[in-house]
C-alpha cells in the first residue's frame, strides 16, 4: 500500500497495490496491520455504499458529534469522485481548512478522515458508487452538515454551484460558522 499525507496530515490518502492478469485483478483494500502502520488504528464498525447516478452530484459536507463522531475510510469503486475533507477540530492547527483528492476505480485510492472533520464529495462521473468504512454506528441525533459552496470555507469544487445536484437537506445546511464547537478538543 502506498501512504500519502495530505496538506493537513491527519487526512491520509492510501492507494492499494493491485495484481492484473488477463482474469481482472486481486486488491487487498484493507489490512489491520498496514493501516495501524500508517496511524489508522480504530476499529471499524459499519460499511456504507452509494451509487449517484449523475455526474455532479453532491453529498456533504457531513459529520456526526461525539460520542459518535465518525472516522471514515473512503474509496470510489466505479466512477470517479472528487472527495473533501475539512478540518473542524476546534484549537487545530488546521481548523477550517479543507484538503481534496481524486478517488476512482481507475486510480484505486481511499481517503482516510478522521472523527472531527467534515466530509463530502462531487461525483464526476455518472455511475459512481462509493463505498466507505465508518469508526462509529450512524446516529441521527448526532448527524450535522454544512452548506457544500460555504463562502467561509473557499473549497475550490471543480463543479459549478448552477450544475450541483443536492439533497433537500444539503440545499439548506447551515454555513461553517454552524460548526464551531462541533469538535472542540483538537
Amino acid at each position: 500500500m502506498k501512504i500519502e499525507r495530505l496538506a493537513i496530515p491527519d487526512v491520509i490518502l492510501v492507494t492499494p497495490a493491485r495484481f492484473g492478469d488477463t482474469r481482472g485483478f486481486f486488491s487487498e483494500t484493507y489490512n489491520l496491520h498496514r493501516m495501524a502502520d500508517a496511524g489508522i488504528h480504530t476499529p471499524f464498525v459499519q460499511d456504507n455504499q452509494s451509487l449517484s447516478r449523475h455526474k455532479g452530484v453532491v453529498r456533504g459536507l457531513h459529520c456526526q458529534l461525539a460520542p459518535h463522531a465518525q472516522g471514515k475510510l473512503v474509496r470510489c469503486t466505479r466512477g470517479a469522485i472528487w472527495d473533501v475533507a475539512v478540518d473542524a477540530r476546534m484549537g487545530s492547527p488546521t481548523y477550517g481548512q479543507w484538503v481534496a483528492a481524486e478517488l476512482s476505480e481507475d486510480n484505486w485510492s481511499q481517503l482516510w478522515l478522521p472523527p472531527g472533520f467534515l466530509h463530502g464529495f462531487v461525483t464526476m462521473s455518472d455511475n459512481s458508487e462509493v463505498q466507505y468504512k465508518c469508526t462509529s454506528l450512524y446516529d441521527k441525533a448526532s448527524e450535522r452538515a454544512v452548506i457544500w459552496n460555504c463562502p467561509e470555507l473557499k473549497i475550490d469544487w471543480p463543479i459549478a454551484q448552477e450544475d450541483a445536484i443536492l439533497s433537500d437537506k444539503d440545499k439548506v445546511a447551515p454555513g461553517f460558522a454552524a460548526a464551531h464547537g462541533w469538535f472542540p478538543h483538537a
